[in-house]
């Protein structure tokens, strides 16, 4: 139980855990439950495909518009900060309104986006068309309707399939996206991308359960409570991060792989000035990283979460990132890169999939979509902090600095979880 709660509110959670599981068991509800599953894993294919199929082109549209570095990382810096505040406002939507609203509202923005990106024949279209991102997150609305539909015993795993989602998504998205430009043009792949949105849109619509939540008397009672505030509500939000045990796991999945991912951010410039590779090999890097998580999350992760407890899991993700911090700090080859790559992988997906089954955990049923939201807000904080602070890294320390503050920053980590109990409660996943 969560420390602090009262025993009525312990009560509470344990009836509503009884009803869960025993809804979840019935044969024809889990039928059901996994061919929604299945379908979700779908449509979160197809949205990163879509979304994929645009990142690799819009430099190459940016500079045909006219478009310098500076404002590139302008128009970067603004799909940053919106998604960065959508968020926590699209899990908060979907808690208030079911994960069918909130699949439908990110697949339609995901429709407005490419619409907007194909007829953008000006810098000013350009950034308008980056407004609708503030609402595409597909990927935290597939990990909403997981979190509702699986038990917390397989929970973890089935999260982590959603890492074949992304890597499919990086693959046939990267391709299909430099295919189709190089045929028909350099807005096709954006009249394509719409056309699979609006498909996905109505998918949703037609087959995902308006609510997935399982019901109870307790939950009935949050519901009820969670949606007398506002979407907006920013003190809805806050109060999810003061509850017991989430504000210490949200800032070690914040902090634990901030450098790593600066790195990550900071990658096609080192590739090409550090490396001295040419844009092909930097894009077969890039296929090669994807390919790597793909195959983690997928098949390695689900493997150890039924062997071992969430905090071992936790300690182990922190130790290896404190190991990929020492290596990263020595690298001096792109061969160096290519063997650090899977701990780095291993690390980073490991501590994404982990944070996210132990938070959502730890508040109340009703508040997953919310929680899952503000987790969905960390890579946007990566990437809109990475330009500014990965470039002064790089341009003043060098490579090795990235390794180094990832190495002074885990082992920090490291011997935080082991003074503190973290999580609360320590359980095997499976």
């Amino acid at each position: 139980m969560n420390e602090g709660a009262s025993p009525g509110e312990e009560k509470q959670e344990l009836k509503f855990k009884r009803v869960v599981l025993q809804d979840q068991n019935k044969p024809e509800n889990m039928i059901q439950r996994q061919q929604v599953i299945r379908l979700t894993y779908l449509i979160t294919a197809v949205d990163l495909t879509c979304l994929f199929m645009q990142i690799g082109l819009i430099p190459y549209l940016a500079k045909n518009l006219g478009l310098d570095s500076v404002g590139f990382g302008y128009l970067q810096t603004t799909f940053g900060v919106l998604q960065l505040l959508g968020g926590p406002i699209f899990g908060r939507f979907a808690d208030q309104f079911g994960t069918r609203a909130a699949l439908t509202l990110s697949c339609l923005s995901g429709s407005a986006f490419f619409l907007l990106l194909s007829i953008s024949t000006s810098v000013p279209l350009l950034f308008l068309s980056r407004i609708p991102s503030v609402f595409m997150h597909g990927l935290p609305g597939a990990q909403m309707v997981i979190t509702d539909l699986t038990s917390p015993a397989e929970r973890a795993d089935a999260l982590g399939k959603l890492g074949l989602c992304f890597g499919i998504g990086v693959i046939i998205g990267s391709c299909l996206g430099g295919t189709l430009s190089t045929k028909f043009g350099i807005y096709f792949p954006s009249y394509v991308a719409l056309v699979a949105s609006l498909i996905s849109a109505t998918i949703v619509m037609t087959c995902i359960p308006a609510h997935t939540k399982p019901k109870s008397d307790g939950q009935a009672t949050q519901q009820s409570t969670l949606q007398s505030g506002s979407v907006f509500n920013l003190k809805e939000i806050l109060r999810l991060l003061k509850l017991p045990g989430v504000k210490e796991v949200f800032l070690i999945k914040i902090l634990s792989g901030l450098p790593t991912g600066f790195f990550l951010i900071m990658f096609s410039i080192i590739s090409m000035n550090f490396f001295g590779l040419e844009a092909a090999h930097t894009g077969y890097l890039m296929a090669y990283f994807g390919v790597l998580q793909m195959v983690v999350q997928g098949l390695v992760i689900g493997r150890l979460t039924s062997r071992f407890t969430e905090r071992t899991l936790l300690m182990l993700s922190v130790f290896v990132f404190s190991g990929v911090g020492i290596a990263m700090a020595l690298m001096t080859h792109v061969i160096h890169y290519c063997i650090i790559a899977l701990p780095m992988v291993f690390a980073l997906c490991t501590m994404g999939i982990i944070t996210d089954s132990i938070l959502t955990k730890a508040v109340p049923p009703s508040d997953t979509g919310a929680m899952l939201g503000i987790c969905a807000s960390v890579p946007p904080l990566t990437r809109t902090l990475g330009p500014t602070i990965g470039g002064v890294l790089y341009k003043v320390f060098g490579v090795p600095a990235f390794g180094y503050l990832q190495l002074v920053i885990n082992i920090a980590l490291f011997l935080y979880i082991l003074k503190n109990k973290i999580p609360l409660k320590e359980e095997k996943v499976q």
